[in-house]
């Protein structure tokens, strides 16, 4: 059984600053809208993607401008009508980390998410899921200025 945690990098041409930034006060421009942003530890966010039901709801566990942005999973319900219902909780214990290193001429963001692992009956969804927003939305958003987040439906 293959155990080990989803995680990528990627390279950005901006500060740590900005990048800490990103995956705190502005996640919404390249992820989702938070219910209220982690901005101190001991935070409480909630992300929700339509139709509005699934969610998850993140604590930040540790914060450090410019170098890392640790939450962990306190409640989770993620809805998916083709999964099997034990997906609404597998991230419920989870723990996404940021790490910022600065190099000579570019940012690097390590993404790894403690807890998503292949053997989850969620994990392709998740892995696909994360690669859209970290990979792509957030790379363009620290590169452009505009990332590519979840749009909620107009009704």
């Amino acid at each position: 059984m293959n155990t080990k945690n989803y995680s990528r990098t990627i390279s950005v041409n901006t500060t740590p600053d900005k990048a800490y930034q990103a995956l705190t006060a502005d996640i919404e421009h390249w992820w989702t809208k938070p219910d209220t942003p982690l901005t101190s530890v001991g935070d409480l966010a909630k992300f929700t993607f339509s139709p509005g039901k699934t969610f998850w709801i993140f604590e930040a566990t540790q914060l450090q401008p410019g170098k890392r942005v640790e939450m962990q999973c306190v409640k989770a319900l993620h809805l998916h009508d083709a999964m099997p219902k034990v997906i609404e909780q597998e991230w419920l214990g989870t723990k996404v980390i940021w790490e910022i290193i600065r190099n000579s001429s570019h940012t690097d963001i390590r993404i790894e998410h403690i807890g998503l692992v292949p053997s989850l009956h969620c994990y392709e969804i998740c892995e696909a899921g994360w690669d859209m927003f970290f990979v792509d939305s957030l790379k363009l958003y620290l590169n452009t200025g505009v990332g590519k987040p979840h749009q909620k439906p107009n009704h």
